[in-house]
Formats: C-alpha cells, structure tokens, sequence
C-alpha cells in the first residue's frame, strides 16, 4: 500500500480490505477512521483514495454506503478524477432512489401519514419494522446521495456518460410525487445540458440567433448569459450585465446583484422563470427555441451559479438571417401577461 498505515491513504487502504475480506469489525473502525482523517488528506491521498473509494461502494453495506459517497464526492471536489469515481456513485444514488420509492409504497400501504424527515441518520428499529431496512435506509439517505451525485454531475464528462440520468429522473419523479420530497439540487443537475444548441428570438428587433449552451443549473444564470452575449455584444438593444456579472456565471466564485433583461418566453407565449432550468425551454423542430421579450417589471436577483463548482457558459455562434428568422417566429405566439 502507497501510503502505510497512517492518515486517510492508510484508512482507505484498511477499510478496503476489510470491505474484501468481509470482516465487519476492521470495516466499522476503518469507517470510523476515513471520517477522522479526511480534514488533515493529503492531495495524493485524495486522487487516489476517491476512485478506490468509489470502486468499494456496491460492496459496502447500506448503513455507511451513503456516507462513503459522500466521502468520494469530497474528494472529487478536491481533485480526484469525476469520471473514475461516477459510476459507483451514480449505481448508489439509483439505488438509494428505488429504495425510496419501495419506501414510500410501504408506507402508503402501512397508513401513510407524515412522512420523516431524511436526515441521514440511522433509521429506528419502529421505521425498520413498518417499511424494511434496505427501504428505510434509501430514504434516510437521500440527501447524503444528493450530495455525492452533484458533485459527480458538476462535471461535463460525467454528464456526458452518465446514461442513466433519464432513469435518476424517472425515479426522483416518482420519489417527489410519492412524498412531497423535493431534492432541487439533484434534480437541476440531472437537468443540465450541454453542448446544446437554442434559437433565441429577439422579438422587439424582430431578430434571431443561433447560441450554444453548457453546465448552466437555472435560468438566472442563463439570463444574464444571453443578455451579455445579445445585449454585451451590441446585437440587440437593453440593460446589459457587468463583466462582474457574467464573470460569477460562468466560472468565478461568488455572486454579484443583478437586473433582469429580458422576460423569457416560450413559443407558446408562457413565460418561462428563472426558477427553473434550460431544460424548461421547448424543442421545435429538434432545436430548443427562446422568445425574449421586453421585461414586464424590474426583476433583480443575485447573479451567480446554481452550481458552484459547475461551469457554464451561452456562446453565440451567429445571428440568423431574414429568411431563417421568419421561419422560427412562424412557431411562435403572442406573449402573454406575467403574473406572480
């Protein structure tokens, strides 16, 4: 082993093998001791203990199997390679959600009522009883799992393999109908895209463009993206952001007040808010299709980053001409009034 038996290298190392060898005693203090020394990690200790980490989670029993994820999360926020350590992770986050759905069938079936809050604790021997403990545990869980899989997801190579992010959907869907559970980040990131192509309709100058967009987690920050690269650059009249502005939506950390542009609109004519994700936005003819208007009322918020440790970005790739404008507003409707 790389690192002895000392600090967190020698904790992954131990509890590595005693996850193999079964022994359920030297995986309970080696658990113990992961947790203990992941503060004083090392960089190399890091890099190389997530994957090793990750590769052990199927065989980690449900009770620490949550916590270990998160472990792998925190060393991918620290360096270790996303890709290596997102398939266990994102095999445990689907398993965590099919357990809460058999949770909260269980519990519908067994009286329902007020369902408990998943702290990631320990379920109690009576939550145990009434829904089973692999039920139990998937709901109890859910939030640690949350927390794994973004960190997982706030990288494009991950979101470019991870295949099954259609089935988390699915069944987060199914998770949050059931119960009333929303776990917003996880759903925003299982949301995002990349890569994708948006036609944007400026319909006070009656003129069109063609955009790229990447790793953007809500429509704030989408906002102030099209609105530097529309009104930035000299495209189209309106408030333009600040460098300051656009800098914290795209890759620099932190947040900076700013004022809405634009009302987003779909081509039906309903607003489209900034509360929810690109993905909100219509697919016509295979390509997802903007309408911005004049905003309705002054609007201001501050600008950022859903996620963090998430890049993104709006890119104009060029204006449409007449023809292909007139083409594209052929599927769009009036507005209609905001309210709320």
């Amino acid at each position: 082993m790389i690192f002895g038996k000392a600090g967190f290298g020698g904790a992954v190392a131990d509890f590595e093998a005693a996850v193999s060898a079964q022994d359920a005693k030297r995986s309970g203090k080696a658990f113990v001791r992961l947790q203990e020394t992941f503060g004083q990690a090392r960089e190399p200790e890091l890099l190389d203990g997530g994957p090793r980490l990750a590769a052990l989670l199927e065989q980690v029993p449900p009770g620490p199997r949550a916590v270990v994820a998160v472990l792998v999360g925190a060393c991918v926020e620290r360096g270790a390679d996303a890709e290596r350590c997102a398939p266990g992770v994102l095999a445990g986050l689907r398993w965590a959600l099919e357990q809460a759905v058999a949770f909260a069938d269980a519990w519908a079936a067994t009286g329902g009522g007020a369902f408990p809050a998943p702290d990631g604790g320990e379920p109690g021997p009576e939550l145990v009883e009434r829904v089973g403990f692999e039920a139990a545990v998937g709901w109890m869980t859910l939030p640690q799992w949350e927390m794994a899989a973004v960190a997982m997801l706030n990288h494009p190579g991950v979101r470019r393999e991870a295949g099954s992010r259609g089935d988390a959907l699915r069944l987060l869907g199914a998770v949050e109908r059931a119960s009333g559970l929303e776990l917003k980040s996880l759903a925003h990131a299982l949301l995002v895209l990349d890569d994708e192509p948006l036609v944007a309709l400026h319909r006070t100058s009656g003129t069109g463009y063609l955009l790229r967009i990447s790793g953007i987690g809500d429509n704030f920050q989408l906002h102030t993206l099209l609105a530097d690269a529309l009104i930035g650059g000299g495209h189209v009249a309106g408030h333009a952001p600040s460098s300051q502005e656009v800098a914290v939506c795209r890759e620099t950390p932190g947040q900076v007040d700013t004022v809405g542009s634009f009302d987003l609109v779909a081509p039906d004519g309903e607003l489209i808010w900034n509360e929810g994700t690109p993905a909100d936005i219509p697919v016509v003819d295979g390509v997802r299709l903007l309408v911005l208007d004049e905003p309705s009322y002054r609007r201001t918020w501050p600008a950022g980053r859903f996620f963090p440790g998430m890049r993104g970005d709006a890119l104009l790739e060029r204006a449409l001409d007449q023809e292909e404008t007139e083409r594209w507003y052929a599927h769009v409707s009036p507005a209609k009034n905001a309210t709320g």
